[in-house]
């Protein structure tokens, strides 16, 4: 679908952040509400959009059979895929807004966690079948050296000959996945920057917070605006330190100085252990892909 204008997608991104910033300076509950506006539309879009491509599935495009990279080994690029994989399941930077929500109905919370944490699995896997069964394999590699950004993706999608709907949908999608996981992110983060440097719910202090939150990710855009997937690595990387080295460290401890708790998570010191060596293991990967030590699809 060519509607003749292109607009600078740097200006698109920079007012795309000061309209998200707006609303969270406005109310954290604003920004929520909004999340589940576009959530309900990208799910509608979803649906017609992937419900056309699930059926178009070519086997032989899903199963790399004809290409020209027919009999590669894929499994050597599971781990440059760790850190992606650990920020797009990060559910742990919307802890305090949960906890704002909720409140202390731990029942709520966990279930909230776990059910999210599998819806998202259940449409990571749908997509993944729809995108590996439509796009050949050699398309993958302009849209890593354009950098993996989402318009490469829609635009190979556009390339297998769509009806005009579905066209519009496939891009109603594509920005309401960014624009709902831009707002999810950053509230989260809005919130838990607030606590930790315990800024007041004014509009002064909120704003103070806004800032805080969209300034250093902004100029790091404008910087490198193909920064994609070194961009998504990096939260990975964050939250490898802070949602999964350190909770499970915290864990250890705690148990050691209050050894009578009253509820205590099933597996000893064990599961703690399991837990920091993938975070070590994430982290590793990571800097592996930033040195060029992992080998790199195309």
């Amino acid at each position: 679908m060519n509607l003749g204008y292109h607009a600078n997608p740097r200006i698109v991104g920079i007012c795309t952040a000061i309209f998200v910033a707006s609303v969270l300076w406005i109310s954290s509950l604003a920004a929520s509400r909004i999340t589940s506006l576009f959530l309900g539309l990208k799910i509608i879009s979803f649906v017609i959009v992937f419900g056309s491509f699930f059926f178009q599935v070519d086997y032989s495009i899903l199963r790399d059979a004809t290409s020209t990279t027919a009999g590669t080994s894929y499994f050597p690029y599971i781990f440059m895929a760790l850190p992606v994989c650990l920020a797009s399941f990060g559910f742990h930077g919307n802890i305090p807004s949960l906890i704002i929500c909720y409140g202390k109905r731990k029942d709520k919370l966990i279930k909230s966690v776990v059910f999210g944490s599998l819806l998202a699995l259940v449409i990571y896997l749908f997509w993944l079948y729809c995108t590996m069964g439509n796009i050949p394999r050699e398309s993958f590699k302009a849209i890593i050296s354009s950098g993996g950004n989402v318009d490469s993706l829609v635009k190979s999608f556009l390339g297998t000959k769509q009806h005009g709907i579905i066209e519009f949908c496939l891009l109603v999608f594509s920005n309401l996945a960014v624009a709902s996981s831009f707002f999810g992110v950053t509230l989260g983060l809005f919130d838990y920057l607030a606590d930790l440097f315990k800024i007041d719910n004014s509009h002064g202090g909120r704003f103070k917070t806004v800032l805080l939150t969209f300034l250093p990710p902004a100029l790091l855009y404008l910087i490198f605006p193909n920064g994609f997937i070194y961009g998504i690595g990096g939260a990975g990387l964050c939250a490898t330190i802070w949602a999964v080295i350190i909770p499970a460290v915290l864990a250890i401890k705690a148990r050691k100085k209050f050894p009578n708790q009253m509820f205590t998570v099933w597996g000893g010191n064990l599961i703690p252990a399991i837990v920091i060596l993938f975070g070590i293991t994430v982290i590793l990967c990571w800097f592996g892909n930033v040195f060029n030590v992992l080998p790199k699809f195309g």
